[in-house]
């Protein structure tokens, strides 16, 4: 279990997401980066060149590869999460910050997701199910499985004592 939510009563500080998520995040990133740069840049920067294209296709898609990983390495460092008087809150991004609140009386209910890598890795993504259409459900990718199971206990319990009132 990961700092900070053993107890889970309330805590205002910013947790961030486990390490081993990292990897999955940065992968993901790198063949979001690396496919378009080998197929799109390489192909126009081998015409430019008037080069072969395939060895320029390469290099490209090589350094997109690297390029991707850095910024999806940068990106899982930048998402948080915090759980507080005033409900569930989630952080995204450095110079384009976005933060979500979710009162827990607009919880609607919570979901795990859990894919075969997070799966082997001991992750989960937690959604939380809101009243309204806008943002109808916020996800927190990549929680260490406890973390996410503590989670969802907690703010399950939180709504059945705000429904019982």
């Amino acid at each position: 279990m990961d700092a900070g939510i053993r107890d889970l009563p309330a805590s205002s500080a910013w947790q961030p997401l486990p390490r081993r998520g990292a990897l999955l995040y940065a992968g993901g990133a790198a063949f979001a980066i690396a496919i378009p740069s080998g197929l799109g840049l390489g192909m126009v920067a081998a015409a430019l060149l008037d080069q072969p294209r395939l060895p320029v296709a390469i290099a490209a898609a090589l350094v997109g590869l690297v390029l991707g990983a850095a910024v999806g390495l940068l990106r899982h460092r930048r998402i948080g999460w915090k759980l507080d008087g005033d409900g569930f809150a989630t952080r995204r991004g450095g110079l384009w910050r976005s933060e979500t609140l979710v009162p827990v009386s607009r919880v609607q209910h919570l979901d795990l997701e859990r894919g075969p890598l997070e799966r082997r890795l001991g992750l989960a993504t937690l959604v939380v199910h809101t009243a309204g259409t806008r943002m109808a459900a916020v996800k927190l990718p990549l929680l260490a499985l406890d973390d996410a199971e503590a989670l969802r206990t907690h703010l399950a319990r939180q709504v059945e004592a705000d429904d019982a009132l």
